[in-house]
C-alpha cells in the first residue's frame, strides 16, 4: 500500500468507526440535555436531536428511553407526594391556622315572592 489510496477494510473500519462516534455523540447530547430531557416533549426531543441525522432505529430507541424514564420519574414523584401528604395531620394543621386567623363571614339574604300563575 502506497498510503494513497485507502483499502476496503480501512474504509469499512472508517465507517463503523464514524457510526461509533456518530451513536456516542448523540448519547452524549442527550445526557447533556439531562434530566431535562425527561420533561421534554417526543417532538422537542426529535427536533433537538434532529441536526445529527440519526438511524431511525437509534432515534427510536432514544425516544423509548427518554418515554420510560418520564415514566419512572412521574410514578416515583407521585410516591412520594403522597407520602408527604399522608405524614400531615390535617387536623393539628387546621387548628394551627384557626388559631392566628380570624374568620369573616358575610351572608346576603334576599325573599322574593312566588310567582303564582300557573303556566299549565
Amino acid at each position: 500500500m502506497d498510503g494513497k489510496n485507502p483499502s476496503k477494510k480501512e474504509i469499512d473500519d472508517s465507517k463503523i468507526e464514524d457510526g461509533k462516534s456518530l451513536l456516542s455523540d448523540a448519547l452524549k447530547k442527550v445526557f447533556t440535555a439531562g434530566v431535562s430531557a425527561a420533561f421534554m416533549t417526543e417532538e422537542s426531543i426529535r427536533s433537538y436531536l434532529g441536526e445529527m441525522k440519526l438511524p431511525k432505529e437509534v432515534l427510536q430507541l432514544l425516544l423509548q428511553s427518554a418515554s420510560k424514564s418520564k415514566d419512572e420519574i412521574t410514578q416515583r414523584m407521585s410516591k412520594e407526594l403522597v407520602a408527604m401528604i399522608q405524614k400531615i395531620d390535617l387536623v393539628k394543621e387546621f387548628s394551627k391556622f384557626a388559631e392566628t386567623h380570624k374568620f369573616k363571614i358575610s351572608a346576603e339574604v334576599e325573599i322574593l315572592k312566588k310567582d303564582t300563575t300557573n303556566k299549565d
